[in-house]
């Protein structure tokens, strides 16, 4: 059975912020070993000191970017990009967050989302003496459908995939590509009781004890699909202009 609650008790968190003694104070006594923590992106950013000075987002975001994946211009003159940035996400505005943050603020991500994870994990577990994962999470938009769901952008002591290639389903057929990514699923199911506005940015999920692991497991930059596999590399309007763009000139 999977169970997933977010504890109270939580305050707004400043730079400098020790996170592990943070959340082990309100969860107390109630992690048992193969818990696993998703803790939301925001919270390690600002104990982090990952918090900019930034009159201007779009300047943030711009330097935030590696690359443009697809740039729109609504009909009232909001433009909206859809970039790569430093981490290998493709997301809305590159992770820069301009919400619950002081005003002339932004937020960033994380810097390495995957060794936030893991030092969560560690002085957890050293802490309070139980094995216990971290997922690191964050609201992410998603191609082909409406709305966002967390995601996780960072791990430590958790098995992001369910490889079940190889295995049979119910009719015994071979499985040849089924993959989970349940870091993802997690994510989203933490949400669900973690919410936007309740000041519950961790949720302690238990019942996948077969997901916790060694600190050195593979983190969540490993869900990334590198560029060369990817078959959706760019918007589809930036694709046909560059398809038309490179059929103009081969025949110049």
């Amino acid at each position: 059975m999977l169970r997933i609650w977010a504890p109270d008790g939580i305050r707004e968190i400043r730079p400098g912020d020790d996170l592990v003694a943070l959340i082990a104070d309100a969860v107390g006594d109630a992690l048992a070993d193969g818990d696993i923590l998703v803790v939301t992106s925001k919270i390690v950013s600002k104990a982090e000191g990952r918090i900019l000075a930034a009159a201007d987002r779009e300047d943030a975001i711009t330097a935030e970017t590696v690359r443009v994946v697809a740039s729109r211009t609504s009909p009232s003159g909001r433009t909206t990009r859809i970039v790569e940035n430093r981490l290998g996400i493709v997301s809305a505005a590159a992770g820069v967050d301009a919400s619950n943050t002081p005003e002339g603020t932004v937020l960033l991500l994380p810097e390495d989302p995957d060794a936030s994870a893991r030092a969560l994990a560690t002085g957890l577990r050293a802490l309070l003496g139980v094995e216990v994962g971290v997922i690191v999470s964050d609201t992410l938009g998603r191609a082909w459908r409406e709305g966002q769901t967390d995601t996780a952008i960072g791990a430590g002591g958790v098995r992001v995939f369910e490889d079940l290639r190889g295995r049979t389903d119910a009719e015994g057929r071979p499985l040849t590509v089924t993959m989970p990514c349940v870091a993802d699923e997690l994510a989203a199911a933490a949400d669900l009781v973690k919410g936007k506005a309740s000041r519950r940015p961790v949720a302690v999920v238990r019942g996948r004890a077969d997901l916790v692991g060694d600190l050195d497991l593979p983190g969540a930059r490993s869900i990334v699909r590198p560029g060369e596999a990817d078959m959706f590399h760019q918007g589809a309007d930036e694709a046909y202009a560059a398809g038309l763009a490179a059929g103009r000139a081969e025949h110049a």
